[in-house]
């Protein structure tokens, strides 16, 4: 096993005596990804990670254990079709050596007919989701990390750049999206997501791009993000054709002061929610309380939406390391809607932004 490997699994043994847990179950998911560095098949065919104290292993499909085999050293209990599961978990259980009632964690990402499976042969067991074992330690960025999301958030802001740059009259979001989803491939990125939002359509938070052509006097809003060395970006930028909608300017100032406000608040120690007031404040004085919509932010890692979630009633502490979006928005039906959008990471005390690209408005045509 890799040394960044070990060590995430050592820091899950840990997690695992501070809470408590027997046995921890993965399925195919991020969370996999992230202990063991394996992405395997996912159908029907159940697949779980298991890890005590004592032990970690496979309850893998048989054919697929040769090629699992090249990424992780861990031990396989395979099953073949013809016989089904039920042994190899029962194996695999064994080799554990989970107690008869135990406490696990199941990955809240299975599929349901994998957590009964577990759970019917654990009938004595008690059971809760990730948040303070795998989960906690997800949300905890180390500096590899760290590195692999500044790179991201770099190519992203050229991503973006390009995006606007491509406007002219006529031209549909579906084309802008595929300028944007290009500069990914060229750039040895894949494409995470891309919502471009001409005029009305900024209003909808999550505007799915369409054929609606750019015309003079429309906003423009443009979320997006790709994917590189496993990791994603996710940023949100403004601008206009022609001339600004009436109301552009007193908006976005009125977003850039919230997201300021929200940069502020994110310290260590400090609540998430505390954040979430931080922006919802400024936005709510200017008059457009109702116009803000959603949570001011999301975890953002080896998944796009991860812990911490910036909500009004999380109270989830803010630690070093920790990496998720600000990104207030309003939103005004039938004429347009802004939302600025920054990827911060608590680092050194302090809120550290990862884009490099200003959240000035973007002027077209």
């Amino acid at each position: 096993m890799n040394p960044t490997l070990t060590t995430r699994m050592a820091n899950l043994r840990a997690r695992m005596a501070a809470t408590k847990t027997d046995l921890v179950v993965i399925g195919p998911s991020s969370h996999m990804l992230y202990l063991a560095d394996l992405s395997p098949h996912g159908d029907e065919r159940p697949v779980l990670l298991m890890v005590s104290p004592t032990f970690a292993g496979f309850l893998m499909p048989a054919l697929n254990v040769d090629s699992a085999r090249q990424h992780t050293d861990l031990p396989f209990f395979p099953w073949a079709d013809a016989d089904g599961p039920d042994a190899a978990l029962a194996e695999l259980l064994a080799a554990t050596g989970v107690p008869a009632a135990p406490s696990i964690v199941l990955d809240e990402t299975m599929r349901t007919d994998f957590a009964l499976l577990v759970l019917d042969a654990l009938p004595g067991a008690t059971r809760r989701f990730t948040n303070d074992t795998v989960g906690y330690l997800r949300s905890r960025k180390d500096d590899a990390e760290y590195d692999a999301l500044k790179k991201s958030a770099v190519l992203n802001d050229a991503a973006m750049a390009a995006g606007f740059a491509a406007l002219r009259p006529g031209i549909t979001e579906y084309e802008v999206a595929t300028v944007i989803r290009d500069f990914y491939k060229a750039n040895s990125a894949t494409t995470e997501f891309c919502s471009v939002c001409f005029g009305p359509n900024g209003a909808f938070p999550h505007h799915h791009t369409g054929e609606t052509q750019l015309k003079a006097g429309d906003a423009v809003l443009i979320d997006t993000g790709g994917r590189i060395h496993g990791y994603p970006s996710d940023m949100t930028r403004v601008g206009y054709f022609g001339t600004a909608p009436e109301g552009f300017g007193q908006i976005h100032s009125v977003l850039d002061r919230a997201v300021e406000a929200a940069i502020a608040a994110a310290r260590p120690g400090a609540k998430a929610r505390d954040v979430d007031k931080a922006a919802r404040d400024i936005i709510t004085a200017a008059g457009y309380g109702p116009n803000f919509l959603h949570r001011t932010g999301h975890g953002l890692g080896i998944d796009i939406h991860e812990t911490p979630y910036i909500t009004a009633t999380s109270d989830t502490v803010l630690e070093e390391g920790m990496v998720f979006s600000i990104e207030p928005g309003i939103y005004l039906q039938g004429q347009f809607g802004l939302r600025l959008e920054e990827i911060v990471i608590i680092r050194n005390g302090v809120a550290e932004i990862l884009s490099d690209m200003p959240r000035t408005a973007v002027a077209g045509g």
